[in-house]
């Protein structure tokens, strides 16, 4: 039996890279697309090209049934258009080909008032960045009403995941990791939703292979794990070879920093998150995934901070 075949646009990112190994792990032939092959994956090829060109992801896509959409610019370089007009690149490249494009959404599109998130919930954003949000699905729902392709978003909390760099996770709450403290983003009595990317990646593959049976244009929160600030620095502290200081996150000084730099200044914004818990939840996903699917808090939070407690490899 010929594999199932899916690109992965954006294969270097968070999203995009947890994809394509649960894809592969799942049996299908999997692609790549980035401008260079950074993370490289056994068994997963890989396609040179740049996300800006409808030719070369029309090349990229070709002869793949699913395409991931794991493609996002810097977090500061979301407005004037730019995200909407990368978007709109992929939804060029694919138009009229009939093919199921996942995406991977965020919580964003709602208000910092919203406590449970389901598909159904109308979508009052809070930030420019959450509008943007809001108008990409827009066009996406429009791409499917034109007939020109299937889409099914996956909404998800935070990322963590390991060997994952560059997320708030990484470069927020572990980023003074190595002098022993570790910041707690809120209240520690606050809930909040995270995304384990394997979790995730391995979600995407179960919706993938249902398409057929879902609606041309469909949403799916994915509750992951919802627990309290403090839930989170305990795990973190159980998993930790060494002794760590919880302390918050200095937002005042992150702000003052935000006056010379605009992703500072962006991540700022976003606050909202972290002091309000917003919690996903769709008992559609959770029927289809099974109540046995993912990977356990502790177990998961523990295989994201080993990369943080190594101990430096000894020279020869």
């Amino acid at each position: 039996m010929d594999k199932h075949k899916i690109t992965i646009l954006g294969i270097n990112g968070h999203i995009g890279h947890a994809a394509a190994e649960a894809f592969a792990a799942a049996g299908w032939q999997v692609t790549g697309f980035g401008r260079s092959n950074r993370k490289p994956i056994k068994g997963v090829g890989f396609i040179k090209g740049d996300a800006g060109q409808k030719g070369d992801i029309e090349a990229a896509t070709a002869g793949a049934e699913v395409v991931f959409n794991g493609l996002n610019l810097p977090y500061d370089k979301w407005d004037n258009g730019r995200a909407e007009a990368q978007l709109a690149t992929v939804l060029a490249a694919l138009k009229n080909s009939g093919k199921t494009l996942l995406f991977p959404g965020n919580i964003y599109n709602f208000a910092a008032s919203d406590r449970v998130l389901t598909p159904e919930l109308a979508q009052h954003p809070e930030t420019a960045r959450g509008a943007i949000r809001v108008r990409q699905e827009q066009m996406l729902e429009r791409a499917t009403e034109a007939g020109d392709i299937q889409v099914i978003i996956l909404r998800a909390g935070d990322f963590y995941g390991p060997n994952n760099q560059g997320d708030w996770f990484d470069q927020a709450m572990m980023m003074n990791i190595g002098k022993g403290r570790l910041h707690h983003m809120a209240d520690l009595s606050l809930g909040h939703a995270w995304a384990y990317l394997p979790d995730l990646g391995a979600a995407f593959v179960k919706l993938a292979e249902r398409r057929q049976n879902l609606k041309s244009f469909d949403r799916f929160h994915f509750a992951g794990h919802y627990v309290t600030h403090g839930a989170m620095m305990a795990a973190i502290k159980t998993s930790s070879s060494r002794p760590l200081r919880v302390v918050p996150m200095p937002w005042i000084l992150l702000r003052l920093m935000g006056l010379g730099m605009p992703m500072i200044r962006e991540v700022v914004k976003m606050r909202y998150l972290w002091d309000n818990p917003m919690r996903l939840e769709d008992q559609r996903l959770v029927d289809i995934l099974g109540s046995d699917f993912g990977t356990e808090f502790g177990a998961a939070v523990g295989a994201s901070v080993v990369q943080y407690f190594a101990e430096p490899a000894k020279a020869a």
